[in-house]
């Protein structure tokens, strides 16, 4: 039985991440600043702590809070995620902060704290985007985190290898979760246009490679996308070639 510690863990993918590995047995401790949107599939197994990983100290907290509780962690999954859209010459300042605070910078923080006690055959997995490696309109600031969070993940895996612990990074495409509800149909359709798959993903098909990712143990510095074919396309996907606005990808 595997400790997991899952940042985001309130809804979306890290939400469908918890189910999942407590469906499998394992225990897992979630970060999150706001109360779960839904109770989790196997709530004796979870351990919610209210955590906020733009602040380093609160991070170093709830580390503290899930070594007192569990006395280890295996797994650690960095699917904490806010999105503002907006072009470079439109977003405001406050905006580009948030979303390199959470996405990135609460990444880096929560890895910091976690490393230290991390042992040979522990786990990492970052959650990126497809916006991370190619250029959507209006993602300025989320698409330069998640980019980031790419370059977090292969010096990482470098780093700590030596140590016996793997660090990987999972692409999700256009996912139905919290930050993408908000869409309207026509851009709905024209973003699901672009896809090859023909289809959005839903959040326990993401989860299931970010277990299976966490769980390969001759993996590390890995990039897996899991977009339904997004990122293999040019801009053409299966219709005419229209890129996602703001929110085209996001977890």
């Amino acid at each position: 039985m595997s400790t997991w510690l899952v940042t985001g863990g309130s809804r979306g993918i890290g939400r469908a991440v918890v189910d999942h590995v407590t469906a499998a047995g394992d225990t897992v401790a979630t970060f999150s600043r706001s109360a779960p949107a839904r109770t989790p599939a196997h709530p004796e197994r979870v351990f919610e702590v209210k955590a906020d990983v733009t602040d380093s100290e609160s991070v170093r907290r709830g580390v503290d809070t899930v070594l007192e509780r569990y006395g280890s962690i295996d797994v650690v999954v960095n699917s904490a995620g806010v999105h503002h859209g907006g072009r470079v010459d439109a977003l405001d300042r406050s905006a580009w902060d948030e979303v390199v605070s959470t996405n990135l910078t609460g990444a880096f923080d929560v890895c910091r704290a976690v490393v230290p006690v991390l042992r040979p055959g522990a786990a990492i997995v970052n959650v990126g985007a497809v916006v991370g490696f190619r250029g959507f309109p209006g993602d300025v600031a989320y698409g330069s985190a998640k980019a980031g969070l790419s370059g977090l993940t292969q010096v990482l895996s470098v780093e700590l290898a030596p140590k016996g612990i793997r660090v990987n990074l999972v692409v999700p495409g256009f996912v139905d979760t919290d930050m993408t509800a908000g869409l309207t149909q026509k851009a709905r359709e024209r973003i699901v246009d672009t896809i090859p798959a023909g289809r959005t993903g839903r959040p326990e098909e993401i989860a299931e490679v970010i277990a299976a990712v966490a769980r390969s143990t001759y993996m590390t510095g890995a990039t897996v996308p899991v977009d339904g074919g997004l990122l293999a396309t040019f801009g053409g996907g299966r219709g005419s070639g229209v890129v996602p606005d703001s929110n085209g990808t996001g977890n």
